[in-house]
């Protein structure tokens, strides 16, 4: 499977109960339009680190990383060098 269809499969199964019909943009902000909270966020770094392998540093913890799944594939290829 690839990076993005991972990335939406883990959201819409997790925070948004599996509702295929809700078709989530790749530019679309998680935390403006309510897709994920704060703890959210958490989940999701869980999920990219044992997914990818990489470590989420605390300074990494920023929308321009997190908020969607466009700036989430840029974040997890450059951190994968």
């Amino acid at each position: 499977m690839v990076m993005e269809e991972k990335i939406r499969t883990f959201i819409q199964n997790n925070f948004l109960l599996g509702d295929k019909n809700r078709a989530i943009k790749e530019d679309e902000s998680f935390l403006q339009n309510g897709i994920i909270d704060s703890t959210g966020v958490l989940e999701l770094v869980n999920f990219i680190e044992e997914t990818y392998k990489i470590k989420v540093e605390d300074e990494e913890l920023v929308p321009e990383n997190l908020d969607s799944i466009q700036n989430l594939i840029a974040y997890i290829q450059r951190k994968q060098g």
